[in-house]
């Protein structure tokens, strides 16, 4: 077999290399395409507005938001192309704007919490590539009196949903031909995490030791000791978003070897100094109904 000394790999534009060493000691060249390089648009400071869309309030670094002209629904425009590249979309490598942060000693494997690459992430991760960022519902989502799913200030959140469910109800939220609403994925979750301490509105502290002062947990002062509308205090806004910390845990995609899914967030009867915004739950039963747990949607815009 005939060796060469130098070899040249040439591609098209939008295609990039990631070599690796192989178990067995082999190189490994592999062939990425702009979306699963990473490399982030820097036009994230130009949110895009999808039409049928409207921009109602924020900056693209302080929450931008959009609210959607039908029935007032908002989402918080979240900026990943600002972030630092500490994040995992394969639970080892910790080099991505976009994925999942090891906030509290969280252990990343098949057997503890897990989040595959495929679907509707992978579908997102271009998008976010492409835009700079993505959006998240400003609240958890309710019903209208309609018994559509909206995400609006004032309402109840819609708990007793189990998993299925609010996967099955969150992508409804929005389904046309260039948007796409999904049940939000920990990967999500923690780059809106990361934005908040990026932004310096929270410390990591706050994030995962102590999220008592910006949720509606047992020992926040004058606590209402149960589930309370959406955006009923301002001291539970940051950037734009309410609630995330605290009042209803919040189902996301991400799950641990049992299929048991993880909830973020925690909820109004658990302490925010143990259970923090950053902590995961991941003993949720995807098939069961809980008084204190909701979710949020996510938007994909193709």
């Amino acid at each position: 077999m005939k060796r060469y000394e130098k070899f040249v790999l040439e591609a098209e534009k939008g295609i990039t290399f990631e070599v690796s060493e192989g178990t067995s000691g082999e190189l490994i060249i592999r062939a990425l395409n702009i979306a699963t390089a990473n490399v982030y648009s820097t036009n994230y400071v130009n949110p895009p507005i999808p039409e049928g869309y409207k921009h109602v309030c924020g900056e693209w670094n302080n929450g931008f938001v959009i609210e959607r002209c039908s029935d007032g629904s908002q989402f918080v425009w979240i900026p990943v192309g600002s972030l630092d590249s500490n994040g995992t979309l394969d639970g080892e490598h910790f080099s991505e704007k976009f994925g999942r942060r090891n906030y509290m000693n969280d252990e990343f494997s098949d057997d503890e919490f897990n989040e595959a690459l495929n679907g509707e992430l992978l579908e997102q991760l271009e998008s976010v590539k492409k835009y700079g960022g993505f959006y998240i519902s400003r609240y958890n989502i309710s019903k209208s009196s309609a018994g559509k799913p909206q995400s609006v200030k004032g309402v109840m959140p819609w708990v007793n949903i189990n998993f299925y469910e609010a996967k099955k109800v969150a992508s409804i939220v929005e389904d046309n031909e260039v948007v796409k609403s999904h049940l939000t994925f920990g990967a999500e979750y923690d780059s809106v995490l990361e934005w908040f301490i990026k932004t310096k509105v929270k410390t990591l502290a706050e994030i995962a030791l102590d999220s008592t002062e910006w949720g509606n947990y047992r020992n926040t002062e004058n606590s209402p000791k149960k589930v309370v509308e959406t955006g009923s205090r301002e001291e539970w806004c940051t950037n734009n978003i309410y609630d995330i910390a605290g009042n209803v845990d919040e189902w996301t995609q991400e799950q641990n070897k049992n299929s048991y899914r993880v909830t973020r967030g925690s909820c109004y009867d658990f302490y925010g100094d143990r259970f923090s915004a950053a902590f995961r739950a991941g003993y949720g039963n995807p098939y069961d109904e809980y008084k204190d747990t909701g979710f949020r949607a996510t938007l994909y815009i193709k």
